[in-house]
């Protein structure tokens, strides 16, 4: 069974949805990369909604959901997640997020534990500096728009063998990429400019799998670690991919998700 719409959170920002699976079954939360949309999951599809009742959305900013103008931070995608739950009437779930994903899980994990049962923290970081960096990258896209950058994000996100040997994979992500608000995309740029959850990330006792990309130049393997050392309990898995691995690395990366949730 399918169903989609739009959630108003907050602050008045509307948040794009859409299910698909069994009425009945376990519910799984995705939440996209920064640059991309919900259709990034549509690889994992398949086999997760043979199980799993999946909802995935568009964080603020990117796909079809609103992008207001300005800063946004980690609290306020945090929130986001929380506030869409509460209008789908959903009171807890499982949440697979990847890389801005990720780091909305892991402020989840710490601000809404008992929403949530497993977390799943892919190609993601806890810090993610200089802060200097991210905020030069606003300004260019501000400036020239996200196909400005679009070409050197692609080359992060995947390995150069996956770049010339799955052309066809690449260029639906770079429209994904090419097609998100400036305004949106700068915004969630600041989100991760400001965000810091090393001192806190501790705090998380949901059961929790790190995904981690062994040739990921966006969140090295290190960053991984670092996720996997702070949370009690952590386990982690990786794979040989870059920064989107449930792209490069489909099969691999659904059936570790599949095994993790149970």
């Amino acid at each position: 069974m399918t169903d989609q719409g739009f959630a108003t959170v907050g602050d008045g920002c509307r948040i794009a949805w859409r299910i698909d699976g069994p009425e009945g079954a376990p519910v799984l939360m995705l939440s996209n990369s920064l640059g991309t949309a919900m259709d990034m999951w549509l690889a994992q599809l398949p086999a997760l909604t043979g199980r799993f009742r999946v909802l995935r959305y568009d964080q603020r900013g990117h796909g079809a959901s609103d992008s207001p103008e300005g800063a946004y931070g980690l609290d306020r995608l945090g929130r986001d997640a929380v506030e869409l739950l509460d209008a789908l009437g959903l009171d807890k779930v499982h949440f697979c997020g990847l890389s801005l994903g990720g780091m909305t899980g892991q402020w989840l994990g710490v601000h809404a534990p008992e929403r949530f049962d497993r977390i799943v923290l892919a190609n993601t970081a806890a810090y993610m500096g200089p802060p200097s960096g991210w905020q030069g990258r606003i300004g260019v896209v501000l400036d020239k728009g996200v196909s400005a950058i679009a070409p050197a994000v692609l080359d992060r996100w995947f390995t150069p063998e996956f770049l010339s040997g799955s052309p066809e994979a690449v260029a639906r992500v770079g429209a994904f990429l090419n097609a998100t608000s400036a305004v949106g995309y700068a915004g969630c740029c600041a989100a991760i400019r400001d965000m810091d959850m090393r001192p806190v990330i501790g705090l998380i006792r949901n059961p929790v799998l790190v995904i981690i990309g062994g040739r990921d130049p966006a969140t090295p393997p290190a960053q991984g670690q670092e996720i996997v050392e702070a949370i009690p309990g952590a386990r982690s898995v990786t794979f040989d991919a870059a920064h989107l691995s449930n792209v490069e690395q489909p099969e691999r990366f659904t059936a570790a998700l599949s095994e993790f949730l149970g």
